[in-house]
């Protein structure tokens, strides 16, 4: 067997296979001894057939077969011989098939990319210092107390702090929003709407103009959206507001008690104040955990430049994409807007994709130099605790798992993690004062 290899673009390759004349025989041998034993012709017993007439009868399946045989033993073997790590289904090209001549193929692969690793210790990372405060205390209890709140309705004027319970139909030039941002369905036309009269509740400026009025009572709100708004479209933007008032609430709070403790299955604010501190450090562990795993990525993938598969830069394209879309879909974003804005989906997908595959390439190398791995029974037991958690039988989410090929998605996001544990705990960390909180 003869291979060259020829390199048509970075990471994609061409490899040029020619298998010799002894080997195009030996295969027609071995494949027609198997026509023979396993083919039926008529008036003989199976396997007894003459070779000559299996061979009249069933040339064009030989020829099939000994090609085919032929074909992937030997991409196999040229790919190991020139030790090419390949990452897709090979293109194959048939260049030149007859019998009593050399088979000649050739097949178009994409490869791994080939770079040097560089330096991944001691990566720079900052790290907020402290843990959780009294402030942050304050904050979730008064959430919790909020979230028990009752609310009585008051036959009187609209004050500061109370809700109300509005329908509302809002446009600016006499337009609806949904004309200048097809998404503001929500900030164009509502019904039944609750919203706290306080400074920046919903729109800033907004619920002050609703200060003394009654229910029933309809008022014209002018308001301009930030420069920063959530909506950018609208940023900047002039809008008028036809608002009914439905109803005026008061909102009355719970006492922070043993009460307000058992509503939470707490026995007690001693046990709620517990848990909830609890709660708050592990939320900032996983915030501090993501945010420092999110800088070394960063750090590593800025320091080394390479080529990528393409290939697999529009696979994970493709699976970004779906994503996006799903999830402005299930934000009941419409097909039409999505379509819209396709061009800028898949821009913003394409550049997250190659940051993603060069991070799992340089994570791989990095488990490969380091010798990281994860067991099979580290993988079993990933999946165990998956149909625990969705409450499937474990052969049933094993054989789902099997089909959809995500297994080896479920090794490679545990080899992953692996990794990023080992950069962090070789990470040369700076810790910092924390960020002030909104409203602290």
């Amino acid at each position: 067997m003869n291979v060259t290899v020829e390199e048509l673009a970075p990471c994609r390759k061409l490899v040029r296979v020619e298998v010799d004349v002894e080997a195009v025989e030996a295969a027609y041998t071995k494949v027609t001894a198997q026509f023979q034993r396993e083919m039926r012709l008529p008036g003989f017993r199976p396997g007894k057939a003459p070779l000559d007439r299996v061979v009249k009868a069933y040339a064009s399946e030989i020829d099939e077969e000994v090609k085919r045989q032929l074909i992937s033993n030997h991409y196999r073997q040229a790919i190991s011989e020139k030790k090419l790590d390949v990452v897709n289904y090979p293109d194959i090209e048939e260049i030149q098939f007859n019998r009593g001549e050399p088979l000649i193929f050739a097949a178009t692969i994409e490869i791994a990319p080939q770079f040097e690793l560089p330096e991944y210790k001691k990566l720079p990372i900052k790290r907020e210092t402290g843990g959780v405060t009294d402030e942050d205390m304050q904050r979730a209890l008064k959430l919790l107390q909020e979230r028990n709140a009752h609310f009585h309705d008051v036959d009187r004027a609209i004050q500061a702090d109370d809700f109300a319970v509005v329908n509302y139909q809002a446009t600016s030039d006499g337009k609806p929003l949904t004309e200048f941002s097809p998404t503001a369905r929500g900030l164009t036309e509502q019904k039944d709407f609750w919203m706290q009269i306080q400074p920046d509740s919903f729109i800033p400026g907004f619920t002050e103009q609703l200060v003394g009025a009654k229910a029933g009572e309809k008022r014209t709100v002018n308001i301009e959206f930030p420069a920063d708004f959530v909506a950018p479209k609208l940023s900047g933007m002039k809008a008028v507001y036809e608002v009914e008032v439905i109803k005026v609430k008061e909102r009355h709070l719970p006492d922070m008690d043993d009460a307000l403790a058992k509503s939470y299955e707490a026995e007690n604010m001693e046990a709620l104040r517990e848990g909830v501190r609890r709660d708050l450090q592990n939320e900032r562990n996983t915030i501090q955990r993501r945010s420092s795993r999110n800088q070394i990525i960063s750090q590593l993938i800025g320091r080394v430049q390479f080529d990528l598969p393409e290939s697999v830069v529009q696979t994970e394209t493709r699976n970004l994409v779906y994503e996006i879309v799903k999830e402005n879909q299930d934000r009941g974003v419409s097909k039409e807007v999505i379509d819209r804005e396709k061009d800028k989906i898949f821009s913003q997908a394409t550049e997250t994709a190659r940051d993603r595959v060069k991070a799992s390439y340089l994570l791989n190398r990095i488990a490969q130099k380091e010798g990281i791995r994860v067991p099979e029974d580290e993988v079993i037991q990933r999946v165990l605790y998956m149909a625990h958690r969705e409450k499937v039988k474990p052969e049933k989410l094993i054989k789902q798992l099997k089909e959809q090929g995500r297994i080896a998605d479920i090794h490679q996001e545990m080899l992953a993690n692996k990794v990023l544990d080992f950069l962090e705990l070789n990470a040369q960390v700076e810790e910092t004062a924390p960020e002030p909180k909104p409203g602290a």
